[in-house]
């Protein structure tokens, strides 16, 4: 007895619309779907989606004309998937699945719960931390460039130096963006705006024998006058810059350098063991 393999169509897939009792059903099965996957390795970045989200088939608006495969994903997700299909076929089944999840997780980490999962992942650092120096070991988070779909991979955004960076592991960093979306990052810390840090003015200045490098200084000099600039528009405007602590701080270490050439000065023009004295002129 020979077995047909059934040809799923790519589009023009039928809108598929969920009764109150199915919509409730597929959460219950999403939800056993959801541990499952949180449990994976290379999932790390998601968080669990509460039974009550999952159940409210409001939250599942729209997402089958942005799966393909969508009635076959439920089904593999709700252990009722029997079709015939081959081994190249299930995994393409199995791939939408993990979108669809994707997508759901999307929208819940906006919520007030997501939020509140997601901030717990990152006060722990479960994210990684930003690789730059200057920004001593600030905790990242998760975020899309796109909110399209299979546009662009997940980045990892720093609050201190507010720039992006790729994930260490292959593993993390071949997740759609789309999973975070765009918005994420910003809306958890307008939540909590206590967990804003203090942004970063600290930079990496090339010295050869303790004097800078000309070519980059000069540089350097220009992008800090710029940034001076923009700093004072901002306190005209009464607007808070977040550069106020590390002001201080280099105000300080500017004297300190200052008092160290001076002393330098004044053991080469009249200090003991001196190179140059007067008399000798």
């Amino acid at each position: 007895m020979s077995s047909t393999t059934e040809v799923l169509p790519e589009s023009d897939e039928p809108t598929i619309t969920l009764s109150r009792e199915e919509a409730r059903i597929l959460g219950e099965c999403l939800l056993v779907h959801s541990k499952q996957f949180i449990s994976s390795r290379g999932n790390e970045y998601f968080c669990e989606i509460d039974e009550e989200y999952l159940t409210d088939r409001f939250n599942l608006t729209g997402l089958n004309t942005e799966v393909n495969y969508y009635q076959y994903a439920l089904d593999l997700v709700t252990d009722v998937f029997d079709l015939d299909c081959d081994d190249d076929m299930r995994e393409q089944i199995e791939k939408s699945a993990r979108h669809l999840y994707g997508l759901v997780h999307a929208r819940y980490i906006v919520t007030t719960r997501g939020l509140a999962k997601m901030l717990e992942k990152f006060k722990k650092a479960d994210f990684g931390k930003c690789p730059r120096v200057m920004c001593e070991a600030q905790p990242l988070l998760p975020m899309g460039q796109h909110d399209i779909p299979n546009t662009s991979p997940v980045k990892l955004y720093c609050a201190r130096c507010e720039d992006l960076y790729n994930p260490k592991s292959s593993r993390h960093a071949s997740i759609d963006g789309a999973y975070f979306g765009t918005s994420f990052h910003n809306i958890l810390f307008q939540v909590y705006p206590a967990l804003i840090p203090s942004k970063s003015s600290r930079h990496y200045e090339p010295r050869v024998f303790g004097f800078r490098v000309h070519a980059a200084a000069a540089l350097q000099r220009w992008q800090d006058a710029r940034k001076e600039e923009l700093i004072d528009r901002l306190k005209r405007a009464k607007v808070e810059t977040g550069f106020e602590s590390e002001e201080a701080e280099e105000l300080e270490d500017d004297e300190d350098e200052d008092e160290d050439m001076e002393g330098m000065g004044d053991d080469i023009l009249g200090g003991e063991g001196a190179l140059i004295t007067p008399g000798r002129l």
